[in-house]
């Protein structure tokens, strides 16, 4: 086992242990991927502020979530077909999640279903949700969410119709995966994958088959899937999902502060500034660029997290100091469970935990809710300013 002290170097075996279409599915963007790459090169654009003789001996990462206390200001995002890099991959990356002490956020378009994830924990997890077409669908969704006691409803809004990712379409992304002779003959040499998925049940949607009209196999799900998204979603529309739901609400995709305030207004609780981690609109601007704007408009009127882009601890670090009072992580934690299972989802927290802790005590701070942008050196012009 190669000594893992890095995201990246769980990158680099991920790649290696999981089919290519998976690994393509989760470290893609649409277009040229341009969104996709600033996401994560903008971080390394802000310097931090380097201080000396501080006392640092008692530190404390500590915080909440709507709500919620958390090791860290750190959930685990909702990322579609996760029990595709590693068979039950939701349930192992909720169990990790659970022990760790941060939110996991299951997605509509999981392999596991709500309720196989809900067998397999002890605690509270969250749920995302698509704004789909099938009223019908979406409220029984919420149902079976609610008698899971799921803590939070994650409503992603930027999911209206689906931006154009080649290697996906290149790949023939499906699950379970259709087999062409280029497939089937790298699957071939993913001899732990292989075995692992052999090993479950779970190889389709199973939140939406049987579940869905008309979705029985994977046949008509791939139908339904092409028809699912909802192109005239609006603020009232969200609305009325916020009033189905009794509990905290997350509204995730929020890049503008014209909608940042929107969604204050519907009665969310929070809200993540999130491009879909460069995934829907290239060109857009990267998450933490948006960040700071987003946090003026709305102040203290509701949390704000940020999503997209982050790798390191350090990353986490910087999106606090600009406001955010937490963040998503969603490829850093594939990246874990794909070449590792459980054990590298709690390994990429692990890592996640112990840069931000140590970056922060450097920048001479011990708790994670005295972080400001004092800490930080911001190229000028880096946010805001912007001629339209």
């Amino acid at each position: 086992m190669p000594v893992i002290t890095c995201i990246e170097d769980l990158r680099r075996l991920y790649e290696r242990r999981v089919p290519r279409m998976f690994y393509d599915y989760a470290e893609t963007g649409s277009w040229t991927e341009q969104t996709f790459r600033e996401n994560s090169t903008d971080f390394q654009k802000i310097y931090l502020r380097q201080r000396v003789a501080i006392d640092m001996a008692e530190r404390s990462t500590a915080s909440q979530m709507v709500g919620q206390d958390v090791s860290m200001p750190v959930a685990l995002a909702p990322v579609g077909l996760t029990g595709m890099q590693s068979a039950d991959g939701e349930i192992k990356a909720a169990r990790a999640a659970e022990r760790f002490g941060v939110p996991f956020t299951l997605s509509t378009l999981s392999i596991c279903s709500i309720e196989d994830v809900a067998e397999h924990t002890t605690k509270p997890f969250w749920f995302q949700v698509y704004t789909l077409r099938d009223e019908d669908f979406m409220r029984h969704l919420f149902e079976r969410a609610a008698a899971a006691k799921c803590s939070a409803l994650v409503i992603t809004v930027d999911l209206q119709m689906m931006g154009q990712r080649h290697k996906d379409i290149k790949n023939g992304l499906s699950a379970p995966p259709k087999l062409t002779a280029r497939s089937a003959a790298n699957m071939m040499t993913k001899v732990r994958w292989g075995l692992g998925m052999l090993g479950t049940r779970r190889r389709e949607f199973r939140n939406v088959v049987g579940h869905a009209k008309g979705v029985s196999d994977p046949g008509s799900l791939a139908k339904w899937t092409a028809e699912a998204f909802d192109p005239s979603l609006d603020w009232e529309k969200i609305r009325q999902f916020r009033k189905m739901w009794d509990g905290p609400v997350i509204i995730k995709g929020i890049m503008d502060a014209r909608d940042a305030r929107e969604a204050v207004n519907v009665g969310a609780d929070a809200i993540v500034v999130s491009n879909h981690g460069g995934r829907q609109l290239d060109g857009a601007l990267s998450s933490i660029r948006a960040l700071p704007e987003i946090v003026e408009a709305v102040g203290d009127k509701i949390e704000v997290h940020l999503d997209s882009g982050i790798r390191t601890g350090q990353d986490i670090l910087k999106a606090l100091a600009m406001g955010a009072k937490g963040v998503m992580v969603g490829r850093a934690f594939v990246y874990g469970l794909g070449a590792m299972g459980e054990m590298g989802v709690t390994r990429a927290l692990e890592i996640l935990q112990k840069e931000l802790e140590t970056s922060m005590a450097l920048c001479g701070r011990t708790d994670v809710h005295d972080l400001d942008r004092d800490i930080l050196l911001v190229p000028q012009g880096f946010s805001g300013n912007w001629e339209s």
